[in-house]
């Protein structure tokens, strides 16, 4: 049985998002340029375009390192990337914020940019700190001592632990499985980690807060895929559940098929194999609960 949604976007939200997107360009070079491609348009489309419900999107280009320059471009490739998304974040503050609150989206090397841009210009600003409803930081490996909510990589800015307390972060890593050792998702000081220069790893632990259920255990995910033809979007409703787990000295999102008798609906795979998990489908596979979480943390907002 299927049924239409319809839903409207918020064109006139006194919220922004700010979306940084995942490795995709596949541009000669260890950096990309700034020519928007179809591969940013594509992954804005997927990954942000349904927080057009909740804010007003911005998704900046910046020269991120290029899928071939993962694993040669080093710091200097990094850094060139990060000063061109910082150059991105200056020019919205001074020209297209206009003072409103800010949802901060970002996945892969999107997430380690702005974990480093959160930890580097946000976390010890208290204006700023005031006007950052909720950081979604999908497969970037953001860390916290272990057992804390706070510290480590950001001083002020603490995992989201209820969603009537804004001003927090969302982070994980979808897998269906623990993370092998060479995961580079779910460990600290190493892999992902490295991209926002969190080279630490003792007394810490990467991320993990479940969006299908902040604060709690267990959740069912409300995924959400782009579809075609007529259908720009299809959704599997109980689906999979959700669950942080911590095991082998990785964190992770566990994410779980119901098992429904009868149940043909596709699902996910580790399409790059088991170090990456679930890693493509980081955003898609929370999407529906991320934007309710956004908006109940919108709503619970004290300017």
């Amino acid at each position: 049985m299927t049924s239409t949604i319809n839903a409207s976007p918020a064109a006139k939200s006194p919220f922004d998002c700010f979306y940084v997107y995942p490795t995709v360009s596949t541009e000669s070079g260890n950096n990309a340029n700034l020519a928007i491609q179809p591969a940013e348009v594509s992954a804005a489309e997927q990954q942000a375009s349904r927080f057009s419900t909740v804010c007003q999107v911005w998704a900046p280009m910046y020269r991120q390192v290029t899928v071939g320059g993962l694993f040669t471009a080093g710091v200097s490739g990094l850094d060139a990337a990060y000063q061109s998304l910082l150059a991105d974040w200056n020019y919205y503050l001074a020209h297209d914020n206009d003072g409103r609150p800010i949802v901060f989206i970002g996945h892969s090397q999107g997430a380690a940019m702005l974990i480093r841009l959160l930890s580097e210009q946000v976390d010890d600003n208290p204006a700023l700190l005031k006007r950052a409803v909720v950081a979604i930081l999908a497969g970037g490996n953001l860390q916290v001592p272990t057992g804390s909510v706070v510290g480590a990589t950001f001083k002020h800015i603490p995992l989201c632990t209820s969603l009537n307390v804004p001003g927090c972060a969302i982070a994980y890593s979808t897998f269906g499985s623990q993370p092998p050792p060479d995961s580079l998702f779910g460990r600290p000081g190493s892999g992902v980690s490295l991209m926002s220069l969190q080279t630490s790893s003792a007394g810490q632990q990467v991320a993990c807060v479940n969006p299908a259920n902040v604060g709690g255990t267990s959740g069912l995910l409300s995924p959400y895929f782009r579809g075609s033809g007529a259908v720009p979007w299809v959704t599997y409703p109980d689906l999979y559940t959700a669950e942080c787990m911590t095991a082998g000295g990785a964190t992770w999102l566990q994410v779980t098929p119901t098992a429904i008798p009868g149940d043909t609906r596709p699902l996910v795979k580790a399409t790059l194999g088991p170090a990456w998990g679930y890693h493509l489908d980081d955003i898609n596979l929370a999407l529906g609960n991320l934007v309710s979480d956004v908006a109940m943390l919108e709503s619970h907002y004290k300017p």
